[in-house]
Formats: C-alpha cells, sequence, structure tokens
C-alpha cells in the first residue's frame, strides 16, 4: 500500500470542507492501493513525511504568506526529511482571499529546497467563497492518489 499524507491548515468552515474534499478524493472508491492520512500542520511531522510516499499540502492565504500553522510544519521537519525524501510528489492548493501569489511563492521556495517534485501545478482559490473550490481540491487529491495508485509516482 502507498501511503498519501495530507496536511491541511483549515481554521474555517470553508477550509474544513477544503479538508475534507481533499479526504475525498485520496480516499476514492476505485482507488485500491492508497491509504490516507489527514492531519492539521500541527500534528504532523517528520515521521510522518519519512512515511508516506507522497503529500498533498493545503493552506490558506495569511497577510500574502503561507500560514504560520504550515510554516511551523516546514519549519520541524525541513532538516530531518531533507536527505530521505528528495523527489517527493507533492501537491499544493491554496484558499487565497486575494491572489496567493505570496504564499505559493513560499511554499513552492521551500519545497524546491527540499528537492520535492510537483506532480501538479498548485490549485489557488482565489476570491469570495465558491462551491466548485470543493470539487477543484478533490480532483486534486484524487489526481495524486491515482498516480501512487498506478505507481505513476
Amino acid at each position: 500500500m502507498k501511503q498519501l499524507l495530507i496536511v491541511a491548515h483549515a481554521p474555517s468552515v470553508n477550509t474544513q470542507a477544503l479538508r475534507e474534499a481533499a479526504r475525498r478524493g485520496a480516499e476514492h472508491p476505485n482507488l485500491e492501493h492508497v491509504v490516507c492520512t489527514v492531519k492539521t500542520p500541527f500534528e504532523a511531522g517528520p515521521a510522518d513525511l519519512l512515511a508516506c510516499d507522497a503529500v498533498l499540502l493545503g493552506t490558506t492565504e495569511n497577510l500574502g504568506y503561507m500560514s504560520g500553522a504550515l510554516k511551523d510544519f516546514f519549519d520541524r521537519s525541513y532538516y530531518p526529511v531533507l536527505d530521505e525524501k528528495q523527489g517527493l510528489p507533492c501537491a499544493l492548493y491554496i484558499r487565497a482571499g486575494h491572489d496567493g501569489t505570496g504564499t505559493q511563492r513560499a511554499v513552492e521556495s521551500i519545497v524546491t529546497g527540499l528537492r520535492w517534485r510537483w506532480v501538479q501545478h498548485p490549485v489557488v482559490l482565489r476570491g469570495e467563497w465558491q462551491e466548485t473550490f470543493a470539487t477543484q481540491v478533490e480532483e486534486l487529491a484524487m489526481t495524486l492518489a491515482a498516480g501512487l495508485d498506478s505507481g505513476m509516482f
């Protein structure tokens, strides 16, 4: 079995809906060889990354940057996984009240330093809440999980 780790900051009802959409996508019934673990950035750490085969990150846009929770996760995890998880398949979704540019740039910078591998461009959910946001996150998670399930990565 392959392990997909979802690390998502979800401080509001809407971001909780996004995290649940990610779980639904990752646990699609047609995916037979993937186990999904969902944690907040405060719960997740290096051991979770060392045990996973891919990671989906979810964050809010906070003052043009990633959430403090996700930054804390990276701060605690960066060096303990740096050498062992190079090439880790990853994806990202951002719930952005504005444009999400600074948030995306910040996460991409850390992911580049970790030498993880993007499997899809980040999904940036901009502006006022839209019901389609959850569908986009569900599809992102399903794509990542399907790649693991099929052996693509």
